[in-house]
């Protein structure tokens, strides 16, 4: 009950490379795949999963295999049976209690006598227990089709699961469920995630980088102690090395004074001493020579630990940091910016809430949390439109700036009165620097598309003293939530963020929670 990759290559139709030549076996019990986004982690699941072809070596899989991709490919008009594979069997089994014996029937049966049980069974371990079986998708929430999902792969039996960020779109309740489920899981599980909660659920972290896995034993926790830990004697490498180079370049530097003095003075007691002009000339150059031996003697030196010094800055290098002071967005405590009275809301004939009130005062951290379909995006919408003074709303589809024009002309839209200097050293500390300011926004990656964002907001004139975030983690590599907690945490206004990530709401500071079930809004503890 494992897997095993071989020599795998992979390669997009452009010829564009993900992996070479990458070996590895992934072991029983519970792995973590990390990675910076576009790094390869999705491909490779879809690759294990035998959806994507490799373009050389091979995959074994031991044992039943379940994949839950990270966008499901489920129409809205699907049954909930349909999704969970189980349509055809439940048909059979009603045909042959109504007396229909046809050898087909038993055929597709199989020794699946109890699958009704055992569907119930998992619906109700994920929290779908009220789910009926001809129920369509289109009538769900996004977080019930995910737990779907998982019960589809499940019901499978597998020995080998594949699962790619299963807590997005999952509410506090329907995660604690998945993580229950990790937590009993026995067979061999490679989870690809940015949730460090779920993270920690790990017997080991898989670290994808430039086509290469390292392997790292304990949890996510663990791991960031082991990579802390390496960043720290890298720092000390980079000291050495820099000490090394400065020693180098002034060793050099007195060698070329020296040759230089020496070579004065041998001209000055040639002339005085008045030897013929041969004898004088071969003195001449047999001082040059060694000056010259010298020289390169200390520029290899100096060449050696200019590679070191380069070698261990680029290793050691923190381009992942996101600092930024950002005094404009400043609001004085107590300030209103936004009040509301008995806010209502309704989609269709079902009403989601009615009779909310909610003030938000700088430069307040609000959580807003709540079970999916509860009404959280609808209620900050409704913010987003009362607002007093600027406010900025960001979608979980982070939908905000023109995708056709570049990381540079979105910000220039967004602070016209910006000089051009400023504005490229305000995207190079979001770390766009050089041509990487200059790519349209349509080919950013996910959390590139958070950071253009986050610069065009948080610089805008004027600058938003209310921030509004929905899900901002979702579908964002472990590196880019840190640089979105980076940037809240240098933001002075107020916020209300929408997010299921506990260490997340941690890490920037929340102090007030409100949780919006039933139709009403609550303070809660957390």
């Amino acid at each position: 009950m494992s897997f095993s990759v071989a020599e795998l290559s992979f390669s997009w139709p452009d010829d564009t490379p993900v992996f070479r030549d990458l070996s590895f076996t992934a072991p029983e019990g519970r792995t973590g795949l990390v990675a910076v986004n576009g790094a390869g982690k999705s491909t490779l699941l879809k690759l294990v999963a035998g959806e994507l072809t490799p373009t050389g070596g091979t995959i074994t899989v031991r044992g039943v295999p379940g994949y839950l991709p990270q966008h499901l490919p489920f129409a809205g008009e699907q049954t909930v049976a349909q999704v969970l594979g189980v349509e055809p069997v439940i048909a059979a089994l009603h045909a042959i209690e109504a007396g229909d014996v046809g050898e087909e029937h038993f055929a597709t049966v199989g020794n699946d006598w109890d699958i009704e049980e055992r569907t119930r069974a998992e619906l109700d371990r994920l929290g779908l227990g009220d789910v009926m079986l001809d129920r369509r998708l289109g009538t769900l929430s996004g977080g019930q089709v995910v737990s779907l999902g998982l019960a589809a792969q499940l019901l499978k039996r597998p020995d080998v699961l594949l699962l790619d960020e299963p807590t997005n779109n999952l509410d506090r309740n329907a995660r604690e469920r998945l993580i229950g489920v990790v937590r009993s899981w026995t067979g061999t599980l490679l989870v690809v995630s940015h949730d460090r909660e779920l993270l920690d659920e790990m017997d080991r972290i898989a670290a994808l980088d430039h086509g290469e896995i390292s392997w790292y034993g304990g949890n996510y926790t663990d791991y960031e102690k082991a990579v802390a830990g390496s960043r720290e004697t890298l720092e000390r490498q980079v000291r050495s090395a820099e000490q090394d180079l400065k020693r180098q370049k002034r060793e050099a530097q007195q060698a070329r004074e020296r040759a230089a003095r020496r070579a004065s003075n041998a001209s000055r007691g040639l002339a005085s001493a008045g030897l013929a002009r041969i004898h004088a000339g071969n003195l001449k150059r047999s001082a040059e020579v060694s000056a010259a031996r010298s020289a390169d003697v200390h520029g290899d030196r100096l060449g050696q630990a200019q590679a070191r010094y380069d070698q261990a800055s680029r290793a050691a290098r923190q381009d992942d940091r996101i600092v930024v002071e950002l005094p404009a967005t400043n609001v004085p405590a107590g300030r209103t910016v936004f009040h509301g009275e008995g806010l209502r809301a309704s989609y269709g004939d079902r009403e989601i809430f009615s009779g909310l009130d909610l003030t938000v005062r700088g430069p307040e951290r609000i959580a807003l949390t709540g079970a999916n379909g509860a009404g959280k995006s609808t209620l900050m919408r409704m913010i987003e439109k009362g607002a007093v003074g600027r406010a900025a709303y960001l979608s979980q589809r982070l939908d905000l700036l023109d995708v056709d024009r570049t990381v540079a002309e979105n910000l220039a839209s967004f602070a016209p009165a910006l000089p051009d200097a400023e504005r490229m050293n305000l995207l190079a500390r979001f770390l766009f620097r050089g041509m990487r300011a200059h790519l349209p926004v349509s080919v950013l990656s996910g959390g590139e598309r958070l950071r253009a964002t986050l610069v065009c907001v948080l610089f805008a004139e004027p600058a938003p003293q209310l921030l509004l975030l929905d899900e901002p983690t979702n579908n964002l590599d472990l590196v880019s939530v840190g640089q979105l907690e980076s940037a809240l945490n240098a933001y002075q206004g107020a916020f209300v963020v929408v997010s299921h990530d506990e260490r997340f709401l941690d890490e920037i500071g929340v102090n007030r929670w409100l949780h919006l079930s039933g139709g009403a809004l609550q303070t809660s503890d957390r």
